[in-house]
């Protein structure tokens, strides 16, 4: 029987309207860091999806490489996100946050004091760019900073930092958290074997490489339980300087075995070739799902016709959507009555401001006379 994929399901331990999804994307648009009004429209104005994951969300006052991004370490922050969770949930959606910490990929002007950011390893990240301050203090993409390779309690400490953001979260009435553990931070640099030149723990085998995740996801998992915690993923990606390595597949395999004695709520992959970067492979979800049985997301350059050929047959279970919900607020009812869809303006991703952000308008039939 055909799925159909904009009817009510019960995916896991996620009960959505529909199977698409809003991907987390930076909006830059916080300049306190605190969630506002401003937040809780856009993300409701979005919430015809059936699950929304909301923008990268810092653990902490030195995890950020993005000016004016939201947090979830201060009591405020919690706060500022329960307006947000609210209006969600008011609207029938269900709604997470991801907790991000983005490790190399900043600059000393996004870091408290101006100290350096903090790697797996003091290996910097080559043509990589933070948004920041340069050295005349004009605001704009700088060059990523030389990392400070963390000892191993400074690991401890980010670890007890997620779980933090994660209760913060909970208590902000979110349903859950995705952890970042893609896109060339923080949690991908520590798998990479070319960044992460560890010799301690946390560093050489594919088991030592992946234990950072993991011990992430175990503490969060005893602090808000399994079915609250999601990963994302991002198999073959290059973003962050990150190269290939002969071990990306078996690294990937082990790591959905884990996750999946885990039991957590669902993984969430990403193909970066809808970033400029490298496509997955042939073959790759179709593996990872024979190596994972639990609940998949897949974002990047999805589409209507390629989200039911996938979630038909059986390859994932949510389809993931990002840069269309920025210029559709209404993309769900856009995809399911096949009507025309607004392009996005990447000149308005970023910046503060409502411009772009919750002024993009709605569908309306034309009326005929």
């Amino acid at each position: 029987m055909k799925i159909d994929i904009f009817k009510p399901a019960q995916i896991g331990s996620l009960q959505l309207k529909n199977r698409l999804s809003m991907a987390p994307m930076t909006r830059a648009r916080n300049v306190d860091g605190i969630p506002n009004e401003n937040n809780a429209l856009y993300y409701a104005q979005r919430a015809s999806a059936g699950l929304i994951i909301t923008e990268g969300t810092a653990i902490s006052d030195t995890a950020k490489g993005v000016l004016y991004i939201p947090g979830l370490y201060t009591p405020e922050q919690v706060e500022g996100w329960k307006k947000v969770t609210k209006a969600v949930h008011k609207k029938g959606s269900t709604i997470f946050t991801q907790l991000w910490h983005v490790g190399r990929v900043s600059h000393t002007s996004n870091q408290p004091n101006g100290i350096a950011p903090v790697g797996p390893s003091d290996i910097q990240a080559k043509n990589t760019f933070a948004w920041g301050y340069d050295e005349n203090g004009v605001e704009g993409f700088v060059p990523a900073s030389k990392p400070k390779a963390l000892l191993g309690t400074e690991v401890k400490q980010i670890v007890n930092d997620f779980v933090k953001a994660a209760q913060n979260a909970i208590e902000a009435g979110f349903d859950g958290i995705e952890i970042h553990g893609a896109n060339g931070y923080l949690i991908e640099q520590f798998l990479n074997p070319f960044v992460n030149n560890r010799s301690d723990e946390y560093g050489g085998s594919i088991e030592n490489r992946s234990r950072f995740l993991l011990e992430i996801v175990d503490a969060t998992i005893d602090a808000i339980g399994k079915h609250k915690v999601g990963v994302r993923l991002t198999p073959y990606g290059g973003l962050g300087d990150l190269p290939h390595y002969e071990e990306i597949e078996a690294t990937y395999q082990y790591l959905a075995s884990e996750l999946a004695k885990r039991e957590v709520v669902y993984i969430h992959l990403m193909d970066q070739q809808s970033k400029g970067s490298h496509a997955l492979p042939e073959g790759f979800l179709e593996r990872f799902r024979s190596w994972y049985k639990g609940t998949i997301i897949l974002a990047g350059s999805m589409t209507r016709e390629k989200s039911e050929q996938l979630i038909n047959a059986g390859t994932i279970d949510i389809a993931g959507f990002g840069e269309l919900f920025i210029s559709n607020p209404d993309l769900v009812e856009r995809l399911e009555n096949n009507w025309p869809l607004t392009p996005p303006n990447r000149d308005l991703y970023y910046g503060l401001g409502t411009h772009g952000y919750t002024d993009w308008e709605t569908y309306q039939e034309p009326a005929f006379v």
